[in-house]
């Protein structure tokens, strides 16, 4: 699901795809929490998720989303996004 190629072109914007949270670090103002996605077993890490909207821990579900970028930054061609099951977007990474 994480991988590059063709089919991520085929990705909605609005898809999301369930996660487990494997571990959440607090980062003073921040938490670093690490998901990885239930079907392929890929892993992201989102470094800047916000305490206020985030009350999640180890084994709870959430879900991101995939979208390309629209221009390539260095190796890195697409954006992910944490949500929670009301949609709020909890945090994004590139990668």
């Amino acid at each position: 699901m994480l991988q590059r190629g063709d089919c991520m072109q085929e990705i909605s914007e609005e898809d999301r795809f369930e996660c487990r949270i494997i571990n959440v670090i607090s980062k003073g103002d921040w938490y670093g929490v690490t998901v990885e996605e239930i079907s392929s077993g890929g892993r992201v890490y989102f470094g800047r998720t916000k305490p206020d909207l985030f009350n999640y821990k180890p084994g709870d579900i959430l879900f991101i989303g995939v979208k390309p970028l629209t221009f390539p930054f260095e190796d890195r061609t697409m954006e992910v996004s944490l949500y929670d099951a009301d949609d709020n977007r909890l945090d994004w990474t590139i990668i």
